[in-house]
């Protein structure tokens, strides 16, 4: 559709009118929620209907809550758009509002007359009648606005095709575009079609992206340029600092936060499996030595998290002369270098065990992309000659299981595709992961300790 097509056809109302009324009616019924929740509460726990000292308690927390969820984006496109997103900053809010209180009631030793049961009660009932309200709003945007109260334009200028769900699409004319950069009259065809947008988006070639980055701050718009450079580096943000720009193609998979509570997880499992496991192991290790008086372990060198390497532990499984330090040969399933105890071990995953010293080292985690042998192969070629997105995978520290395990993903790499499934499934864990997450990821691994692939 060119530019002229959609001023005349489908030139849209701005939708900030309605996103205010939204806010203001959600701001209005929030707070009338919060005062009929420690209502209720006061009358179901203290047996006063009103409790005059529930009713003080809730004209102390309101005001404290109304301005987190404000900076908090309780209120914002997103939050209307999206119910989980906005069900999430709403207990976020009340949760920091609750602590808020608490904390300043402690300090002015205000908190011993009145039940904190009851306050808790009121603000389960808060969050439930609220989480239902935005629900139901959700519902109510979906089926009058098609699931969006903003307006975003896409035009397309030559560049990539841009397909963005809920959004407005027009075709710039070449010559349009050349003739707008001194033609005031084009100049304001391409105003009036930006006109009441929240959003601006234009895919065009390199040399325009100064001429449409001019054209949105004139207009006043949220202007965003699309960029295939950028797109192929990957880039998540972009910083400034001393009158430079600079694009932020890595901030790390995981903040501080996360890997202090992956890092809890780790040690809150792993201490424990040491303790119950440790005469299993003891026995394993005995076996191992009585079979062929060989050492207990193999160690290897594998590449650990932040492409760093690290000696990784295992019991040993083959027969001493014919150990594979470079893991270049994938073990086979009647491999004549797997000793009898070997087997067993190997079958059963208990050979694996030693690598809870990794994690305790903190060489390894519980859960992560499994650390390959350097000279591992897939048809012939070293893994990372296969996908050039191969050392992504080192992000996060390596485990002892992951989502491809759970996925069936193990045993040799005879071909490519192989090594691409198990490539991908460790993307996405570093992508999504979660405490959560990890946990799901141990349960579901009892389940494929002894598989068919594992010899």
């Amino acid at each position: 559709m060119s530019l002229e097509q959609y001023l005349e056809n489908n030139l849209r109302p701005s939708m900030e009118h309605q996103r205010v009324q939204m806010y203001a009616l959600l701001f209005l019924l929030d707070t009338g929620i919060l005062f009929v929740s420690f209502w209720v509460a006061g009358a179901i726990y203290v047996g006063d209907i009103p409790s005059a000292r529930a009713i003080q308690v809730m004209q102390f927390t309101l005001p404290i809550f109304l301005v987190i969820a404000i900076y908090n984006r309780v209120y914002s496109i997103r939050a209307l758009e999206d119910w989980r997103y906005a069900l999430g900053r709403l207990a976020i809010s009340l949760v920091l509002s609750a602590m808020l209180f608490l904390v300043m009631t402690f300090y002015v030793r205000s908190g011993g007359d009145f039940a904190r049961v009851t306050y808790s009660l009121a603000i389960i009932l808060s969050f439930a009648v609220m989480a239902g309200l935005r629900v139901l709003l959700s519902f109510y945007i979906r089926k009058n606005y098609g699931g969006r109260v903003s307006n975003v334009l896409v035009i397309e200028d030559g560049g990539p095709e841009v397909v963005l769900k809920g959004t407005d699409r027009v075709t710039a004319d070449a010559a349009m575009v050349e003739k707008a950069q001194t033609d005031p009259a084009a100049l304001d065809l391409l105003g009036r079609t930006m006109r009441n947008m929240d959003r601006v988006i234009v895919s065009c070639p390199v040399e325009r992206r100064v001429f449409w980055a001019k054209i949105m701050r004139a207009a006043g718009v949220h202007g965003e340029v699309l960029s295939e450079s950028l797109q192929e580096l990957g880039a998540i943000a972009l910083e400034r600092e001393g009158g430079w720009s600079f694009l932020v193609v890595s901030a790390g998979p995981l903040g501080l936060r996360a890997r202090l509570t992956k890092r809890v997880i780790d040690l809150a499992f792993t201490i424990p499996a040491l303790v119950l496991l440790g005469p299993l192991m003891l026995i394993v290790a005995l076996l191992i030595k009585l079979e062929d008086g060989g050492p207990v372990f193999f160690v290897q060198p594998r590449m650990g998290q932040g492409n760093c390497m690290f000696d990784m532990l295992k019991f040993r499984s083959m027969k001493v002369a014919k150990l594979d330090a470079e893991g270049a040969r994938s073990t086979s399933r009647e491999d004549d270098r797997v000793t009898r105890i070997g087997k067993f071990i190997r079958r059963t995953s208990l050979d694996e065990l030693p690598q809870l010293i990794n994690v305790l080292r903190s060489e390894m985690s519980l859960v992560g992309p499994r650390p390959h042998a350097l000279g591992s192969l897939a048809n012939e070629k070293l893994f990372w000659e296969i996908d050039s997105d191969y050392w992504q995978r080192h992000s996060l520290k390596p485990g002892l299981t992951g989502l491809a395990q759970i996925r069936g993903h193990r045993g040799a790499t005879e071909t490519e595709s192989h090594l691409t499934d198990r490539l991908q499934a460790d993307l996405e864990y570093i992508r999504d992961w979660s405490p959560l997450g990890d946990l799901r990821i141990m349960l579901a691994t009892a389940r494929v300790l002894v598989h068919p692939n594992a010899y």
